[in-house]
């Protein structure tokens, strides 16, 4: 590929460290690659015209998976019910989770590696006998923080 075209966006691969990924790295969408820096704001006295705007803490967005419905022997969904749990009978277990934009070729061009995620929501969009489509699950984790490689 080319260095001056950007890359698609259509072409990733998803894998959550400690699992299988032949049935579990099927999405149809990611979501939540996103960082932001709060600025914490100082007020010098004696100095009213401005106030000093300091660096503070990383926001990161919750990690979203979409992807087809999976089946209940797989790795991921015995993850989430495990964590879904309501008597947390089975310890809390976080996993790093790589995302990776590909090249033509299947390389990575970009890695996001969210360190230390947990799933905190797990949805499954409504049934509709009218409707003609793949019955869709979302997964959001939480984590840590995430780093990038290219």
């Amino acid at each position: 590929m080319s260095n001056y075209y950007p890359p698609v966006s259509f072409y990733f691969q998803v894998n959550i460290h400690g699992m299988s990924t032949e049935h579990d790295s099927g999405f149809l969408e990611v979501d939540g690659l996103t960082v932001e820096r709060e600025v914490v704001p100082i007020q010098e006295g004696g100095e009213n015209r401005f106030m000093h705007r300091l660096p503070g803490s990383l926001k990161y967005q919750n990690l979203i998976l979409k992807r087809g419905l999976v089946v209940k022997s797989s790795q991921l969904a015995q993850w989430c019910l495990d964590v879904f749990e309501p008597s947390f009978e089975k310890p809390l277990t976080p996993r790093d989770i790589d995302v990776s934009l590909l090249d033509e070729q299947g390389s990575p061009l970009v890695t996001w590696n969210f360190k230390r995620a947990w799933p905190i929501k797990w949805k499954i969009d409504s049934l509709g006998a009218m409707d003609n489509k793949i019955a869709i699950e979302t997964l959001e984790f939480v984590f840590s923080y995430f780093t990038r490689t290219a």
